[in-house]
């Protein structure tokens, strides 16, 4: 009878222990703050850098980061959104593949109550309306068209030169992002109507469609050179990874410098800010990926705490946007400086 009891004993107290280490761990993940993030595609420059800073600022915080890329594919950004609810995220952050199409998204964050920041990529405004717990993370499009113009203008009236035919007129190509992307078309308009506002008389000798990309730009310039040559006097661009592909055709081609065009981005990423140091890339346009980053960290971890967010101000009651600041010769060793500080 002794053995016995011994025995019924010693099972009541291991069995104990495991029901105290089952709640533990319980607790443990109960009390883990959790973003599942999925992007749009990580090959683009200005997102992945943003979200380095992102999982910086969230470790910083001690908030666990999983990040996916959806490499182009709504579909498949769809089943990452399901796949992390399913693995217990607090919260989504959601770089939207299709913009116009986030709805099932929404439903399925919705349903379990994981509130969803969609960044840098802002959904059609009907759509987040949707519901309460959705917010948007971004700049302002307009603000960069209209920088990048304001640039253009200032280089061109400080340097005759870049008339290089001397007939009064700028001609220019576009590179563009994806074909009717908001950001895409306001970019192209407003920097286009800049310039013009500004006294500069253009005339457009071609566009190309790159779809946010350099590889795709480089082959794009490399059509329109083929096509127009020396006569290309300006290029402007959507962004700074199709900026540097522009480059990178001339670079192929080995144009001599005076031959060179005016080259514009948008982003102000990494690589683009060493170009325009070194006079490779006329100017860019500085897209906040810090103050971003920072503003979807403290929007995550308010919701997931319940505390007071203290730097984030809202347009609307869910919308953040930053500034754009210019980046020319002048002042690019400004932002080199808080590149290395990340």
């Amino acid at each position: 009878m002794r053995v016995k009891n011994v025995i019924a004993a010693m099972l009541f107290f291991v069995s104990i222990l495991c029901l105290s280490s089952c709640v533990g761990n319980e607790s443990d993940t109960a009390n883990e703050l959790y973003v599942g993030v999925t992007c749009y595609d990580l090959s683009d420059a200005f997102v992945s850098e943003l979200l380095e800073c992102f999982k910086a600022s969230c470790n910083d915080r001690e908030i666990t980061v999983t990040i996916r890329d959806a490499v182009g594919a709504q579909r498949t950004q769809n089943d990452q959104v399901q796949e992390l609810i399913d693995e217990g995220c607090n919260v989504l952050c959601v770089n939207l593949v299709d913009r116009t199409d986030p709805s099932e998204i929404i439903d399925m964050a919705r349903e379990r109550e994981v509130p969803i920041i969609f960044f840098n990529r802002e959904p059609v405004a009907e759509d987040l309306r949707q519901w309460d717990n959705l917010y948007y993370v971004g700049a302002y499009s307009r603000q960069s068209g209209v920088m990048q113009g304001e640039l253009a203008a200032e280089t061109i009236w400080k340097n005759k030169s870049i008339d290089r035919n001397k007939d009064g007129k700028i001609q220019y190509v576009m590179l563009e992002g994806e074909t009717g992307h908001q950001d895409s078309v306001i970019r192209t308009e407003y920097a286009v109507n800049t310039l013009k506002e500004k006294g500069i008389e253009l005339e457009r000798l071609s566009y190309g469609i790159a779809n946010w990309n350099r590889v795709q730009a480089q082959n794009r310039m490399s059509q329109m050179l083929s096509r127009h040559g020396e006569e290309i006097e300006l290029v402007l661009s959507n962004n700074d990874d199709m900026a540097l592909g522009a480059i990178d055709a001339y670079m192929e081609l080995d144009v001599e410098e005076t031959n060179l065009p005016a080259f514009f981005g948008i982003d102000g990423i990494s690589e683009s800010l060493e170009a325009v140091k070194d006079g490779t890339m006329t100017a860019t346009v500085y897209n906040n990926k810090e103050g971003q980053a920072e503003a979807m960290t403290e929007l995550s971890y308010s919701l997931m705490t319940g505390k007071e967010m203290k730097n984030v101000k809202f347009e609307n009651g869910q919308c953040v946007y930053m500034d754009y600041v210019k980046v020319t010769p002048d002042n690019v060793k400004e932002f080199l400086a808080r590149e290395k500080e990340q």
